[in-house]
């Protein structure tokens, strides 16, 4: 591999764990005392050459991260990544070793900056599996999706067709908190889909719904926001979609439950895509 194609992968791998500033070659000892325009600098006694204060050390975060020739190879490409990724998870043969896999796999930097894990809940013999985007700080502390102020609305809009946790399963494009509840970048959701793709497979429900515009893009392929997928049906046609259905798995995107929080005058429309997700269910004799 080219040096230059090193330095641009390190630099990239930087930006993924929030080192994204250069501030100084050496650490600056804030002990010293500021030396006044016009004054002569403090003479440095024999301790304070030879060490700082025991308060005072720490490793910079530069000096922490390894050079590129010592980073994990899973870490240098996002082909690579997302190549591992597939093989973990094809290699997963029910949830239990899914959710181990995911635990287990170090190609995502934010594994790292999160609390928890959060894979799922709800009923995985359900008929309607739901798929949001990332978790957020309630859900990070919890391990579970769907626990906030976005959660609580979204038990109020499933209960207005009659479904519950009990009905559904749930889960998340993302299964770690971006930092600071950023949105996702682009590579943190190639890396991780092949893990949602395994489990969309296992878990083999007759109804998706793709709450937000992030899940819909992810999964549909499609490059319009959730204001033009949302409202009709689309098909899922990942790799080993309906494996034990007779084609696509129906997707419906949906209003993420924050959006309508901060939009309360797009519940109308909300209730539509609801009422044609009962509808559905209805035709096909789920709960």
């Amino acid at each position: 591999m080219e040096p230059a194609q090193d330095l641009r992968e390190l630099l990239s791998w930087y930006v993924e764990v929030g080192a994204d500033e250069a501030i100084g070659e050496v650490p600056v000892n804030r002990y010293r005392a500021p030396t006044r325009v016009g004054s002569p600098a403090p003479a440095s006694t024999p301790t304070q050459a030879s060490s700082p204060p025991p308060s005072a050390s720490f490793t910079s975060p530069t000096n922490s991260i390894p050079p590129p020739s010592a980073l994990p190879s899973s870490l240098t490409s996002t082909d690579n990544v997302t190549k591992s990724a597939r093989e973990m998870a094809a290699a997963a043969m029910d949830l239990a070793a899914l959710a181990e896999a995911l635990a287990n796999f170090d190609g995502c930097a934010l594994r790292g900056t999160a609390t928890n894990l959060v894979f799922a809940d709800g009923n995985p013999g359900s008929q309607v599996m739901i798929i949001g985007e990332a978790p957020g700080a309630d859900e990070d502390r919890q391990g579970r999706p769907f626990v906030g102020l976005a959660g609580q609305l979204l038990d109020r809009m499933l209960a207005t067709i009659g479904l519950d946790r009990s009905s559904t399963y749930i889960s998340n494009i993302l299964p770690w908190r971006p930092p600071g509840n950023r949105k996702p970048t682009p590579n943190e959701v190639t890396i991780c889909l092949p893990f949602l793709r395994r489990h969309i497979e296992l878990v083999n429900p007759k109804i998706l719904v793709l709450v937000g515009g992030i899940s819909a893009q992810a999964l549909l392929g499609a490059s319009q926001g959730i204001t033009r997928l949302r409202g009709r049906w689309h098909d899922y046609t990942g790799a080993g979609a309906g494996s034990d259905n007779a084609g696509p798995i129906p997707a419906m995107p949906i209003f993420h439950p924050a959006y309508l929080l901060r939009k309360p005058g797009m519940k109308r429309e909300a209730w539509r895509d609801l009422r044609e997700i009962r509808r559905r269910l209805d035709d096909l004799g789920g709960a």
